[in-house]
């Protein structure tokens, strides 16, 4: 909200987004001018608790697996509660503290080795850890005669693999919380923008999938220290981030392309600098303890053919052609490479500098959409990003409910349930697919056209104010403040005062 001097500045969503203005009338109508702040309740505080409540309802909406320990194979998928958690508790060797690392051929001839990045291997590591304590410290040595596959379905084994998950979930749900925090901190005249993380629908069905918050939370926190102007900072994160998961490396592409309009080559070299110190720091003690081990991330998904959720899987399935890795390794790289050049082309005609948010939305969307794998829980990658790059509800929600229903659809068709009686092709899958894609190019498709037409970004033209400044209401600098100078985007950021070696002034929006 727009007022006074000296009166909250912060763009509420009720002036400012057509759904929600809609909406409030049903209490009272949009926020006023004369509207006062209450005391504790300011937003940050309010997007925590709608943050704790959107998880807390993923936690229930897992119950059902829950309950039943994950063992029966019709409900974790009838009832759309799969998750990774309890299955690599016990078929990684975290049921033994087995360092996922180790090269010792008794742990390797028992549990596979984990096919994740770093620093999920370090976080489950931990969580198990905490697990074991948790249950009394349990003696291992008797596990160690047993068949491995045998495990999962020991009652003292059970209580352990729920106790991990609910571990995890705490952890995942504290990560939740500091993503919406770190958003709340990019725009800060624009706090609100993070309810489009904290209700999102994607972020209660997929949360507890696997460990992809810890990826999202790291990202968010790059997005911040850039908008506050830390670039070592910055780089660290995705450093971070990269050694969780891979698409945080595709936030330096957007920052490159920020610094190359801006001529902030220093800051850039700072960011990239950092990343790869993080990133190298993080991998040491895996690779030191296991190369081989290591190198397992690399090659699983190198060797990958069509899987979940991709739209090669579609047109194998329907063309019934078996294609080999190489080949979709290949077509998906050259067709990636062209779209992050077509999103390097946009960021260069723009009329102003594009946000972060913005490109690294456009650049991890092209990755996910020609990917040749799209588990359900990635969704969560572009969740902050969306949130960012497009705040508009009406825009989220059509993209959100594509995703919703490609995520139900995905549990159906694992389950059998989405195939005809008379055949073996599961069609409504694919228009499943066809359809998450479509929501996805629907949403990038406006971040792009923002981007081209910034008077359409609703973070550099608020919609509407509730009052027009007076004449007596002016800016130091003796010119009547609009939406457009107050809005947070528009400030020049403190990235360029401490990162740029030229220390001149930026002219343009901020990224």
């Amino acid at each position: 909200m727009i007022g006074r001097p000296g009166a909250d500045r912060r763009v509420h969503p009720t002036v400012d987004d057509p759904v929600v203005t809609l909406v409030s009338e049903s209490v009272g109508g949009p926020m006023g001018c004369h509207a006062a702040r209450h005391p504790w309740w300011t937003p940050v505080r309010v997007l925590l608790l709608l943050t704790a409540c959107c998880f807390a309802l993923g936690m229930v909406q897992k119950n059902d697996c829950f309950q039943e320990g994950w063992t029966t194979g019709e409900t974790r998928y009838s009832a759309m509660c799969y998750s990774d958690l309890p299955y690599l508790y016990t078929g990684r060797g975290m049921v033994e503290l087995a360092w996922p690392f180790t090269d010792d051929p008794q742990v390797r001839n028992r549990f596979s080795v984990m096919e994740y990045p770093v620093g999920i291997s370090y976080w489950t590591y931990g969580t198990a850890y905490v697990t074991h304590w948790l249950a009394g410290s349990p003696d291992l040595e008797p596990r160690y005669a047993q068949d491995p596959g045998t495990l999962f379905g020991q009652p003292d084994i059970q209580r352990e693999i729920k106790l991990f998950f609910v571990v995890n979930a705490v952890g995942f749900a504290l990560l939740a919380l500091l993503t919406t925090w770190f958003l709340t901190r990019v725009n800060r005249d624009r706090p609100w923008d993070a309810a489009m993380f904290a209700l999102s629908p994607t972020l209660a069905l997929a949360g507890l999938v696997n460990w992809d918050m810890l990826a999202v939370a790291a990202v968010a926190g790059a997005l911040w220290a850039w908008q506050r102007g830390s670039p070592v900072l910055t780089g660290l994160l995705i450093g971070l981030g990269v050694a969780i998961k891979l698409y945080p490396l595709f936030l330096l592409g957007g920052l490159l392309l920020i610094c190359i309009r801006r001529r902030w080559f220093a800051a850039y070299v700072t960011v990239l600098s950092s990343a790869v110190i993080a990133w190298v720091l993080t991998n040491i003690p895996a690779y030191l303890t296991g190369p081989d081990q290591w190198k397992l991330f690399w090659t699983f998904n190198s060797d990958r053919t069509a899987d979940l959720g991709s739209v090669w899987l579609v047109i194998a399935q329907a063309r019934d052609v078996a294609f080999t890795s190489d080949t979709i390794n290949g077509w998906s790289l050259w067709i990636f490479v062209a779209w992050c050049l077509g999103v390097a082309a946009l960021a260069m005609a723009a009329p102003a500098t594009p946000r972060l948010a913005q490109l690294a939305f456009l650049i991890v969307a092209g990755f996910l959409i020609v990917n040749k794998v799209y588990s359900p829980q990635y969704v969560l990658w572009l969740l902050p990003l969306a949130a960012l790059a497009r705040p508009r509800w009406r825009d989220q929600l059509v993209w959100q409910a594509s995703e919703v229903f490609y995520f139900m659809s995905v549990w159906w068709y694992l389950g059998n349930d989405l195939k005809p009686a008379a055949g073996d092709d599961a069609g409504a899958y694919w228009v499943a697919i066809v359809v998450r894609v479509l929501g996805e190019l629907y949403l990038v498709t406006l971040v792009a056209r923002d981007v081209l037409r910034p008077t359409h970004d609703p973070v550099r033209e608020p919609r509407r104010v509730p009052y027009r400044w007076s004449s007596s209401e002016r800016t130091p600098g003796g010119r009547a403040a609009s939406a457009r100078q107050w809005s947070s985007s528009e400030r020049t950021p403190v990235v360029e005062q401490r990162a740029h070696a030229g220390g001149r002034a930026a002219s343009e929006a901020s990224g």
